[in-house]
């Protein structure tokens, strides 16, 4: 007889609890997700919500702090899309390459997303 989903979740988890692992970057990456499709559901309007937290008089290094955290995974997964398209065309595969290739990416999603922080 099969294993129900439950089980199987549970073993997963004791299996992962088990090894010691940290959480994969997937689940940040959804959490994220999820709070980007509740904010699309709320019942306001985005100026009501602008207004709120302009409210709580958050100083600038702290709104730019959060921009910054919010716009680096979509930088990362831009960057590093461009660099898996161009493994797809059987550029960049030998080892140096690759190593190159993810400081590039890196690099560039750290200044991409401090220019995007600074609109």
């Amino acid at each position: 007889m099969g294993t129900t989903a439950q089980e199987e979740m549970r073993r997963f988890w004791d299996r992962n609890a088990r090894s010691g692992r940290p959480l994969s970057p997937t689940s940040a990456s959804t959490s994220v997700s999820l709070f980007s499709l509740a904010a699309l559901l709320l019942p306001e309007h985005f100026p009501h919500y602008l207004a709120q937290v302009r409210a709580l008089s958050l100083g600038p290094a702290l709104i730019l702090s959060a921009k910054f955290l919010l716009v680096l995974p979509l930088s990362y997964h831009t960057w590093n899309g461009v660099r898996h398209l161009a493994w797809d065309l059987g550029k960049g595969l030998r080892l140096p390459q690759v190593t190159q290739s993810g400081l590039l990416v890196l690099a560039l999603t750290l200044l991409s997303s401090a220019a995007l922080a600074a609109l």
